[in-house]
């Protein structure tokens, strides 16, 4: 008996150790959160739903992280998953809220080597928006200058080669947009205008692949201008003067071709050019022969099944083209401005002195000075002697000279009338002025006038009078006769 009941216990005990070591192995998903910090569990939470593409659990995840534990070692971190989460949608929209989560973690944290990071990422974001060179380039805007900061802002960082390339990129299709739209004008025989959009390009993209042909259209719109000069009617001492002044130009341009790019195909016809204008060629160094060599070794091509392929899409097609050598220009040059290039000619041309004006001016500045300056004539009579044609000429002045241009014609009115009215009343009673300052009843109309306006009237009347009797005749004789019987029924 004591030995079955000293079994049952060992039986019962074993059975409650098994039991306890069985409970000790169950695996609660929440009996150890206590253990651990609730900020790393909310940030561990938010990265496994990014994983799996929830990306709007995530960004709530993050800030009731950032809401509920503004102290925490994850805050930085997850005001970076929060941009992350917006940029891995990839829409245009989602771009934009990423772009203001990227730009407040600057802010917040801009000594963290994760700011660089969140710089690139937003120079990325317009970088995959960009679209041709023939289309909106707002986007290829934005990302030079977003690649820009990045590069000045954080010149050691390991992302600043990666930077450099992409704006490599982009500087090659706004250079192809400026290039295009240079030779646009070019072969309109434009030439202000192509010499302002191809010196801009020249002068601020020297990596663009074309800059040699941009190059010799340039030097060519030169040459045009002092042509058209040798033709012109100009004074001769400042005709020889501008045109030394545009061979100059052209000379240098053509050198700077044989200079930077002396293996290009157009160095030769550049060489050429300079010896037509009877300038001195210049002769390339071995530093800028490899460095050219070394950026056309570096370009590479789409082929022609990518060409096809690219019409299909909106992004740039002329990637390839972009160098992988070389320093982008960080710092862009002051634009060339095709209105201010045409001042500076025609001064020169006129004669006048740097800093004066040479271009006549149409528009009226206002005031009692716009008139004796107004380059338009007038179209009201000349103003006679009589006081009441004097009178109201000063007014009309200062309001054409107020109003603009627009207002001459009008106020020339005034003027026309009072000059036919002291015509007409002779010298016998003279019109009240204006300046009098009493009231004087004004003269009896002149006979002729009133026979005028009689016959006027008459005549007018008898015109009247008949033109109603043309038309009641061609009302009358127009109606059409009613259909009675069976003309109502047979139309013929």
């Amino acid at each position: 008996m004591i030995r079955r009941i000293t079994k049952l216990v060992v039986a019962l005990s074993f059975a409650l150790m098994v039991a306890g070591c069985h409970h000790n192995k169950v695996n609660n998903p929440i009996a150890n959160v206590d253990s651990k910090q609730p900020d790393k569990v909310l940030f561990d939470r938010a990265m496994e739903a990014m994983k799996k593409g929830k990306y709007d659990v995530a960004r709530i995840t993050l800030q009731t992280l950032i809401n509920t534990y503004p102290d925490s070692e994850f805050i930085a971190r997850a005001k970076l998953a929060v941009g992350d989460s917006w940029y891995a949608e990839g829409t245009t929209a989602a771009y934009q809220q990423a772009e203001v989560e990227y730009k407040d973690f600057q802010t917040f944290f801009p000594n963290l080597p994760e700011a660089a990071e969140a710089q690139l990422k937003v120079a990325n974001m317009h970088y995959k928006q960009m679209e041709k060179a023939d289309r909106d380039y707002t986007h290829a805007m934005r990302a030079e200058d977003e690649y820009r900061a990045m590069i000045q802002q954080y010149p050691d960082h390991k992302l600043i080669p990666e930077a450099k390339q992409r704006l490599r990129e982009v500087q090659e299709v706004l250079a192809e947009r400026q290039y295009r739209i240079g030779r646009f004008y070019y072969l309109r025989e434009s030439y202000p205008a192509a010499v302002a959009r191809l010196k801009t390009l020249t002068d601020t993209y020297p990596l663009y692949s074309h800059s040699d042909d941009a190059l010799m259209m340039l030097g060519r719109s030169y040459e045009a201008e002092a042509a058209l000069l040798r033709t012109s009617k100009l004074p001769e001492m400042n005709k020889v003067k501008l045109i030394k002044q545009y061979d100059s130009e052209a000379g240098n341009v053509y050198s700077r071709i044989v200079e930077r790019y002396p293996t290009s195909d157009k160095a030769a016809d550049a060489q050429a050019r300079l010896k037509d204008l009877g300038l001195p060629v210049p002769t390339p160094t071995p530093e800028a022969i490899a460095q050219y060599k070394a950026e056309e070794q570096s370009r590479s091509d789409l082929g022609r099944f990518g060409k096809m392929m690219s019409t299909f899409h909106k992004a740039p097609d002329n990637l390839a083209r972009a160098s992988k050598v070389g320093e982008p220009t960080l710092v862009e040059p002051q634009q060339t401005s095709a209105p201010q290039l045409i001042h500076e000619a025609q001064s020169m041309a006129l004669g006048v002195p740097e800093g004066g004006n040479g271009t006549v001016s149409v528009e009226k500045t206002g005031g009692s000075d716009a008139t004796k300056s107004d380059p338009i004539p007038r179209s009201a009579p000349a103003p006679s002697s009589t006081p009441e044609s004097a009178a109201p000429s000063t007014p009309a002045s200062n309001a054409g000279s107020d109003t603009g241009i627009g207002e001459l014609t009008p106020n020339a009115a005034p003027a026309a009338q009072n000059g036919s009215s002291s015509s007409t009343s002779g010298t016998d009673s003279p019109a009240p002025t204006a300046t009098d300052g009493k009231s004087s009843t004004p003269p009896p109309a002149p006979p002729q006038i009133n026979e005028i306006e009689n016959g006027s009237s008459a005549a007018g009347a008898a015109n009247s009078s008949s033109s109603s009797a043309t038309a009641d005749q061609g009302s009358s004789s127009s109606k059409k006769k009613k259909k009675t019987g069976l003309k109502k029924i047979v139309p013929f």
